[in-house]
């Protein structure tokens, strides 16, 4: 498909690390530049790193303005975004991720640049949005539903619920992950000996839930703690304090070095999974690409990822400890885990089928404007 043209819009953009989208654009836009395209990934001002080996002659990073704030910089780096590609750049198509920059496919649709969406999880059933940002939300889809030429969605789960609650049809492309080659255990801890989470600190990740359970885990086991909010508040002070307590509980912040976190997944005894809204989580995928013996909370969506690859737990503090514990404790039980886990992202998660995906449907979109 050489000659092509995209824009990415809705990232922090290229090479970021700050969540799902931003994992997918580091894989996906140098796949695409490597088959011919000539790709433009949008991003916020300082939220990308510089690394020789994300460096590609076909990969452009533009950066525009926008409000940095919880309820206003999606909105506004998303319409600052759109407009530049409207006017500046004219792609053959656009990849907008999320469906809070429905607001912008009908500017995008009059400059007849079609658009493929990444519809993310269920955006305005997160706890963390005000009612006034869940009806911001929930209009966007309406949106993203009515002028989107096509839709992604990264799970199955998520798909059915489109097609129910918006009438409309979407291609199933997932998340992936890399095996990587066997690393080090961390620094300070043994292998398969702590309990470990990883996620960004809001409650419909179970947070509050597994901090209670960590001081019971760490009776026994050490805990290794991986994310934070961004912006501090009361889950980050709760980390403070749980450490301050208790020398078995360590809290590493926000980690972006992949060989780091690859090798904590790794060496991990047990590795709690909390997401509850969305539907396929890049961590989670990437987890069972590094064969953790995985405790998730028991929903549609991690049920999907993991099949029969992982122990399932209600969202409380004495199921998850005891989950985690039980798992540390039976590394027979962990094993058959985690090699179930990993044959499955193997299987359906691999990077290169998801990144051939989205090309083929970046195509079908061109060809359907054309």
């Amino acid at each position: 498909m050489a000659g092509r043209s995209v824009a990415i819009i809705g990232s922090r953009g290229y090479p970021s690390f700050y969540g799902g989208f931003e994992t997918l654009v580091r894989r996906l836009a140098p796949h695409l530049a490597d088959t011919g395209w000539d790709v433009a990934v949008y991003g916020r001002p300082g939220a990308t790193v510089s690394r020789p080996e994300f460096d590609h002659p076909g990969v452009t990073s533009v950066t525009t303005r926008g409000i940095e704030s919880k309820s206003l910089s999606t909105l506004s780096f998303g319409a600052t975004s759109v407009l530049h590609s409207m006017t500046r750049r004219k792609p053959d198509v656009a990849l907008v991720l999320n469906v809070a920059n429905g607001y912008y496919l009908p500017g995008l649709r009059m400059r007849r640049i079609p658009t493929v969406v990444n519809v993310d999880g269920i955006e305005w059933e997160r706890d963390k949005w005000s009612a006034l940002g869940k009806r911001v939300f929930r209009t966007g889809a309406l949106l993203t539903a009515r002028f989107a030429d096509i839709l992604v969605s990264d799970s199955v789960e998520i798909g059915g619920y489109w097609k129910h609650n918006f009438r409309r049809d979407s291609v199933f492309i997932p998340y992936g992950g890399d095996v990587p080659a066997p690393l080090p255990a961390p620094e300070g801890l043994a292998s398969r000996s702590y309990a470990l989470a990883v996620a960004r600190f809001v409650p419909e990740n179970s947070i509050p839930e597994f901090l209670d359970a960590a001081a019971l885990i760490a009776e026994r086991h050490p805990v290794v703690i991986v994310g934070s909010s961004g912006h501090g508040g009361p889950l980050e002070e709760r980390v403070t304090a749980l450490c301050a307590g208790n020398g078995d509980v360590r809290w590493l912040g926000h980690v972006s070095d992949d060989a780091k976190l690859f090798a904590l997944w790794q060496h991990a005894g047990a590795y709690f999974h909390g997401h509850s809204v969305g539907g396929t989580n890049p961590a989670l995928v990437q987890a069972m690409a590094c064969a953790a013996p995985t405790v998730a909370r028991d929903t549609l969506f991690n049920r999907e990822v993991l099949g029969e690859a992982a122990v399932f737990v209600a969202p409380e503090a004495g199921a998850i400890a005891s989950a985690m514990s039980e798992l540390i404790e039976s590394p027979a039980r962990a094993r058959t885990l985690a090699d179930g886990a990993q044959r499955r992202a193997a299987e359906s998660y691999a990077w290169e089928n998801i990144c051939a995906a989205y090309e083929n449907t970046l195509v079908d979109a061109i060809r359907r404007g054309g």
